[in-house]
């Protein structure tokens, strides 16, 4: 049978979303790097650029463990050892003692009975979210949380779904009253960290609303944070925005692709919930893990951030925050101040959105301009990720482009 008749089909959507401006467009391939040398951090090369060096502010690997040595070093001695793949899913034959032992050294880290990794975060949100929903399950979730809680409820078909005003703990409050009777149980879901603003939700009042209304519930109310955003770039030592904000909940999602610079996602929590995901979340029984190697990579991580040069790391990314916030501020620039690395410049029209991406390009500067419908209509930024890779001189250097850039308009 020809395929034909979908093609056109299609393409006609692809027509559409090019026509709106909401096409993703070719990606940028990046051919290689140039390691960090004298006052300058890392360069990259990209592909139909030459030898043009670029400075990367849209990285996720806050702390910039990736580019380390021990890291870099503990993965490929672990691929020697182990091999490239896991070879199968985990139940089968695909569980190496580099998983058991991250696992057990990320429930250390934080501080809970259990942990378990997934392929990644995305992936770690739809299996935990929708094994632990049933028919009788209600949703209590933040109007700007990450796409994959969205896509978890839509495949875990609750019992309702009640959406707070962003961070808005009052309206949180009555999203659960108003979900009183409706279910058994409830879920109230949060990331801790936003991506698109670097703002983070009050977890402490979070919980603390939470807990209010357990009793109204059959089998309770139970708080899950997707941190993945916050471990690595929150808190004083980086155990994320429970830390921050001085509190705890019943389960963390988080990533080993950001803060911690490798690939996978885990879940944290008792023992109990943990062994009820393992043999029943379809996304970790049905899907093969990281390898060996990878999960290598990411013990050396967390064992680096959790030591005094990981303090010295987290001060210096902290600092360039900081830097950076105060430059776009002097220079005339919106943005939303804290805590987190992620920076918006607020633009606030599609167009010149997409103007200052390019004028960035143009000047060697990687950043992320974010446009509706992945932000609502009048929030259009550029997003600025500082890592800790970042240098005074780069952070300097950025703002001077930006500052030109002013000039000219």
């Amino acid at each position: 049978m020809s395929a034909t008749r979908l093609e056109v089909k299609l393409q006609e959507a692809l027509n559409e979303l090019n026509e709106k401006g909401t096409a993703k467009g070719e990606e940028m391939v990046t051919t290689g790097l140039k390691a960090a040398e004298g006052k300058k951090g890392p360069r990259y090369f990209i592909e139909g650029e030459g030898d043009k060096e670029f400075i990367k502010m849209n990285s996720n690997s806050y702390l910039g463990m990736s580019l380390r040595n021990e890291v870099i070093k503990a993965e490929e001695e672990a691929a020697k050892k182990f091999g490239a793949g896991p070879g199968a899913v985990r139940f089968i034959s695909g569980t190496y003692k580099p998983h058991i032992t991250l696992e057990n050294k990320l429930a250390e880290f934080h501080r809970r009975e259990e942990a378990m990794i997934f392929s990644s975060a995305y992936v770690t949100s739809l299996g935990v979210i929708v094994p632990l929903t049933t028919k009788e399950t209600v949703f209590i979730s933040d109007e700007l949380n990450h796409n994959c809680i969205i896509q978890a409820m839509r495949l875990s078909r609750p019992a309702g779904k009640f959406i707070y005003k962003h961070n808005d703990m009052a309206d949180l409050e009555a999203k659960l009253k108003e979900a009183i009777g409706a279910g058994k149980r409830a879920l109230c879901v949060t990331d801790g960290v936003f991506s698109m603003r670097g703002d983070n939700a009050p977890l402490d009042e979070f919980v603390a609303i939470s807990d209010k209304y357990y009793d109204e519930f059959e089998e309770g109310i139970i708080t899950i944070v997707d941190d993945s955003h916050g471990v690595g770039a929150m808190g004083k030592t980086g155990r994320g925005t429970e830390e921050y904000t001085g509190t705890k909940v019943d389960i963390i999602i988080g990533t080993l692709g950001k803060g911690f610079g490798i690939n996978g996602g885990y879940v944290v929590s008792s023992s109990t919930i943990i062994q009820y995901l393992r043999e029943t979340a379809p996304m970790y029984i049905y899907s093969n893990p990281i390898t060996a190697s990878e999960a290598a990579a990411a013990m050396k991580a967390i064992e680096i951030l959790d030591s005094p040069r990981g303090l010295e790391i987290l001060e210096h990314l902290r600092k360039m925050t900081k830097r950076f916030e105060s430059g776009l501020n002097e220079a005339g620039f919106e943005t939303i101040e804290g805590a987190h690395p992620v920076v918006p410049l607020m633009v606030r029209d599609t167009q010149k959105t997409s103007e200052l991406v390019n004028y960035l390009t143009e000047n060697g500067v990687l950043a992320t301009g974010l446009n509706f419908p992945v932000v609502p209509r009048g929030d259009e930024e550029i997003r600025f990720q500082i890592t800790a890779d970042h240098t005074e001189y780069d952070i300097d250097d950025v703002i001077g482009i930006l500052k030109k850039y002013k000039e000219t308009r």
